[in-house]
């Protein structure tokens, strides 16, 4: 069974608060960014692809966050849609404020994926909001991330890059992390990913 926590890593980057000051530019980035997560979904196909909606970009919900590195955290099993729970750990912490409440976010650090070098900077951004179950999917969204993103002790955070897990496309064959508690969000993220809408 294929297990991978994203779909897709993130093919362009913006210098801080470069896609707002340029107005439009940040929109027509976002419209390629989605353009190129259909046309190379892996799980939805064809004339499905036309279920794929998304928020309106929105600005509000790209912002710059302060990243604290983990020390000495222990592996953990996280929950999952399967009954095979995966380890990760806290690679870190994301603060960041949105419609001026301040959060924070739990950075994640796959264990199986640190011993593929092919993706052992990859990070998971796994979480709720007060969206998930009504507009979005219920077991929540992710945001990729690399290590070499968080270098620098901040981050830019891109809520209009929230996908779905494959989860949420078909069940009972992927085996998604779940966000813990600890990365559900006190507002409506209306941004990123919807609900995909199945045929039935």
């Amino acid at each position: 069974m294929k297990y991978l926590f994203f779909s897709l890593v993130s093919f362009f980057a913006l210098a801080p608060g470069e896609g707002i000051a340029q107005g439009n530019g940040y929109s027509d980035s976002l419209q390629v960014f989605r353009k190129k997560y259909i046309d190379e979904h892996e799980v939805i196909k064809s004339e499905d692809k036309k279920r794929l909606c998304f928020f309106p970009v929105d600005t509000s919900y790209y912002v710059t966050a302060r990243f604290e590195r983990a020390k000495e955290v222990p592996w953990f099993r996280i929950e999952t849609t399967g009954r095979e729970k995966k380890l990760f750990r806290v690679y870190g912490i994301l603060y960041f404020s949105i419609h001026d409440t301040a959060m924070t976010l739990q950075v994640y650090q796959s264990q199986g994926l640190l011993a593929v070098p092919k993706y052992a900077d990859y990070l998971l951004i796994a979480f709720t909001d007060k969206t998930t179950g009504s507009n979005t999917y219920e077991n929540g969204r992710y945001i990729d991330a690399t290590t070499g993103e968080m270098e620098n002790g901040f981050n830019l955070l891109d809520f209009n890059k929230a996908y779905n897990p494959y989860c949420a496309y078909v069940s009972n064959v992927y085996n998604c992390p779940l966000p813990p508690k600890e990365n559900d969000l006190p507002v409506a993220i209306r941004a990123g990913e919807m609900k995909y809408k199945k045929d039935h």
